[in-house]
């Protein structure tokens, strides 16, 4: 049991530590009940951060985070309930 203790785990990335708070920004901030066009100032200063706090990466890393933050911010597909087929009693 002692040997487990003793590994050495390693250390994120610069892209995975700026990711995950650019994710963590946006579930603390309210951003994701924000309008398309608060979201677009939200995220233009959000990178603008990000880029600063994290100088080395890349301009191509940060075009991929902001991608995967605008994913992140997509309401959730409703499967059932309202819309499809089987909420209209056909079977």
């Amino acid at each position: 049991m002692g040997k487990r203790s003793k590994e050495v785990r390693p250390q994120a990335s610069l892209f995975d530590r700026a990711r995950n708070e650019l994710l963590g920004q946006i579930r603390h901030c309210g951003v994701l009940q924000a309008t398309e066009e608060q979201k677009d100032v939200w995220f233009k200063e959000t990178m603008e951060y990000i880029a600063k706090r994290y100088p080395g990466v890349t301009e191509e890393e940060l075009a991929e985070l902001s991608a995967i933050g605008r994913r992140y911010c997509e309401p959730v597909i409703s499967y059932g309930g309202q819309g499809g087929a089987d909420s209209e009693g056909t079977n």
